[in-house]
């Protein structure tokens, strides 16, 4: 028995810290308290084990070092920047402007208010990347709203759970941070492979809005007349994004002798800026050249955009490290609060607080794994997961199958940060082994652990929006309505089919690996590749070149060209270092004096 349990010491390991998990200890402790407990009996347990384990009591003095590791990890620094960011934009009322602009601007066409709700939701995504804030900031905006106008109430809890989720895989997301320290990659290689998965699933979930308007009409009405307060004014709009493109063309053909490949980008920026500094200066000399809608959705979007440049556009161009974006990033959230308004002590308090509580909740899960790591590799047990993978039939399909699965249901119980810490390390080598990108499979696991916040029972979304939808019967200040409250059953019922989304898009991921892989470069086929090597010397030898040396048995040229030289003098029985070199001088050379009296000083003539 004894030889069973320590031959199968990491199968055991690992189903006890599932067990402790189930319980419902935290799991930073329950890492911690597995991997030292199985460290104890491991050692105990080595002399039976036929060397499978090679644990031993002066591995632990190797536990301080890997803190330390963690404590001085730069990447991580990101995620605190990150954090800090999206709430104090969170506090400054971002969201609320964002919603109410965007679903004026769609509100006449039906489910308008759904599409302002999910590209809001990617617009905050791109900023704060935390999906409690927008969660949060969206159930309380847009579903009062929604509710007063008729919207179904699945339907209305769907989009806004789905949409906050969106945080999960646009970059500057706080997952694919983690999961690039995890890997062992580039975080800025992670982001611009991540890039492409969420703008196409943020598109989905405009496609289903769509579909939902044909079949059924009435879910999703359009605001009535009276609800459209900023008016009429889209080609307003459309002329200002004409003239704002014209401007940016005009700029980047100016700038392309000095920019370079650059001279779109600062183009581009030069033209968004000048319509913005056009719609600020209109609104407040009161030129009226622009509708109130034209000018409110130039103000309103202009900064976010600028914010996600500021961010993403500096980590993409190299001119920033993702911990220098994201320290940006912070700076540009507390310069918006201040020009809003809406920046006091309390706000950064807040912020401040809530930050130092996430960050430390993921250092202590990653202390927690490592302390499990270290038992776990002792017993072999990386070695034990690798194989099993490995060897699953269908090759990297089957893995890729099986390994998406496993984190599917897993997410059931466990949020993104304890699937990262956990499953990641074990996955990683085996994808490594099976020659899979390592990237591609991160962004890949990235679009499967954003289910983890929207599965019933347990989705982290789900909890954010039940904890600010209406658990009573309220009346609409607007409409003077009773508005009846939203059930638990009605946002679980409302989620099922933006999961099933969820699960549409890591079948896109497989199947176009493209997507993710465009982080690259352009592919170069070998076969399209042609090597010309000049010829030298100013011969017409076909081969390879000579470098302007003779061929073998062949006399050296005179002065490089095609023609043999007359054959090399003999050379002097010794150098006399006291005459100058002589170049090209038919003269013989001095003879070499018979010996050097060193007992003599050295003479220079």
């Amino acid at each position: 028995m004894i030889h069973f349990i320590a031959e199968n010491m990491a199968p055991i390991m690992f189903f006890s810290l599932i067990v402790f998990m189930l319980l419902g200890y935290p799991v930073a402790f329950s890492l911690a308290a597995n991997g030292l407990l199985f460290f104890f009996i491991g050692v105990e347990l080595a002399p039976y084990s036929s060397n499978e384990i090679t644990l031993s009591w002066p591995l632990l003095y190797a536990l301080p070092e890997r803190f330390w590791g963690i404590m001085s990890n730069d990447t991580l620094l990101a995620i605190p920047f990150f954090t800090f960011m999206g709430i104090v934009l969170e506090r400054s009322g971002m969201a609320e402007d964002l919603l109410d602009t965007i679903g004026q601007l769609f509100g006449p066409i039906r489910g308008g208010l759904a599409y302002a709700v999910i590209l809001v939701g990617a617009l905050l995504a791109a900023t704060t990347g935390v999906v409690a804030a927008s969660v949060i900031a969206m159930g309380l905006i847009s579903l009062p709203i929604m509710l007063r106008y008729g919207y179904d109430r699945r339907a209305a809890t769907g989009v806004i759970a789905a949409s906050g989720t969106l945080a999960q895989i646009i970059p500057p997301s706080l997952v694919l941070i983690v999961l690039a320290d995890q890997l062992g990659r580039s975080v800025g290689d992670m982001y611009a492979g991540a890039l492409i998965p969420g703008l196409v699933l943020t598109s989905l979930y405009l496609g289903y809005v769509l579909l939902m308007t044909f079949v059924r009409r009435n879910s999703m009405p359009a605001l009535p007349l009276e609800a459209r307060t900023l008016g009429h004014g889209v080609v307003s709009l459309l002329v200002a994004l004409i003239s704002a493109v014209a401007v940016a063309y005009a700029a980047s053909i100016y700038l392309a002798s000095s920019a370079g490949a650059n001279a779109g980008i600062w183009g581009a920026t030069i033209g968004f800026a000048a319509i913005y500094a056009v719609a600020i200066a209109d609104r407040a000399l009161k030129f009226n050249m622009m509708s109130r809608l034209a000018q409110q959705v130039v103000i309103v979007l202009i900064p976010p955009l600028a914010l996600i440049f500021l961010v993403l556009g500096t980590i993409f161009l190299g001119i920033a490290t993702p911990t220098e974006g994201g320290a940006m990033g912070a700076v540009g959230a507390l310069t918006m609060a201040a020009a809003k308004g809406r920046l006091s002590l309390d706000v950064v308090r807040q912020a401040l607080a809530s930050t130092t509580r996430l960050s430390s909740f993921v250092l202590f899960i990653l202390i927690g794994a490592r302390v499990f790591s270290l038992t776990f590799y002792g017993v072999n047990g990386h070695l034990w997961v690798e194989h099993l993978l490995t060897s699953l039939p269908g090759g990297e399909m089957g893995f890729l199958i099986v390994v998406n699965i496993l984190v599917f249901f897993l997410a059931f119980f466990l949020d993104f940060f304890e699937l990262a810490f956990i499953i990641v390390p074990l996955l990683a080598p085996a994808a490594s082994a099976l020659g899979i990108d390592l990237i591609w499979f991160g962004v890949l696991l990235g679009v499967n652990m954003q289910t983890s916040f929207m599965h019933p029972p347990f989705g982290f979304a789900l909890f954010y929006l039940r904890s600010v939808a209406a658990r009573e019967p309220y009346l609409d200040r607007v409409t003077g309505k009773t508005i009846q409250p939203i059930t638990t059953g009605q946002i679980y019922w409302g989620a099922v089919p933006f999961v099933c989304i969820q699960v549409i898009m890591i079948g896109l991921v497989i199947g176009f690996p493209q997507m993710v892989m465009h982080y690259k470069g352009p592919v170069i086929d070998p076969s399209d590749v042609e090597i010309v090597v000049p010829g030298f010397g100013g011969g017409q030898q076909q081969g390879l070149p000579g470098l302007g040396l003779p061929p073998l048995g062949a006399p050296a040229p005179a002065n490089g060209g095609g023609a043999p030289a007359q054959p090399a003098q003999p050379a002097p029985p010794a150098t006399d270092l006291s005459q100058p070199p002589s170049f090209g001088n038919s003269a013989p050379a001095q003879p070499a004096p018979p010996a050097t009296d060193l007992s003599q000083p050295p003479k220079f003539n």
